[in-house]
Parts: structure tokens; sequence; C-alpha cells
């Protein structure tokens, strides 16, 4: 198992992880293979929770759905890994989007 942290960025809209900048990617991280994996079983976590969500969208007037908090919890999980990854851009960019109640403590806060 290697543990050696590479560069890596991540398109939420996709899914995707990937090791080589595209336009749509949407932030850069730094993580060995194991954040990696974990990183890419939250995003298939929030793609099933978003398809639950395609079904339960067709019921007029209904926005407490289970299936809205389950994609909302997800999401948000997604958002903590990456930034406790990210660089510095990512950091901000999801701070002002003002979605975590808390930014989780990062390793690199910690050098």
């Amino acid at each position: 198992m290697d543990n050696r942290k590479e560069t890596y960025y991540v398109n939420i809209e996709t899914g995707e992880v990937l090791q080589q900048p595209i336009e749509d990617t949407n932030f850069r991280i730094f993580a060995d293979e194991d954040e990696v994996t974990d990183l890419m079983g939250l995003l298939g976590e929030n793609y099933d929770d978003d398809l639950k969500t395609f079904g339960a969208a067709h019921i007029p007037y209904r926005n407490d759905l289970p299936e809205n908090k389950e994609y909302d919890q997800t999401l948000n999980k997604v958002y903590e890994k990456i930034y406790v990854l990210g660089d510095e851009k990512a950091k901000r960019h999801i701070e002002g989007m003002g979605i975590l109640s808390e930014p989780p403590i990062s390793e690199h806060d910690n050098v």
C-alpha cells in the first residue's frame, strides 16, 4: 500500500477523481490511494442518493422527503473530504459556499 500523496482533480458533477485536470474539474486535492478510494466511495454514494431524489422529485409540493436529506448528507460528506484533502483554493471555495457547519481540520492545517 502506497501512502504517498499525489495530486488529483475532483469533478463533483461527474463524480470523477482524475489525475489530470480538465476544464470541468472543480477541485485539486492531495491524497494517497486510500483517501482517493474513500472519496470515490463517497462520490458513488452521492450518485446513488441523487438517483433516489429523481424519483422523489416527481411528488408535487414535497421537499421534506428522506431522499433529499440523504442526498444532502452524502454531498456534505463529499465536500468535507475535499476540504480536508484540498488545496487552499478548494478550501476557500467550499468555505464560500457555506455548506459546512464547521470546516473540518485538515492535515495541511497542522503543518
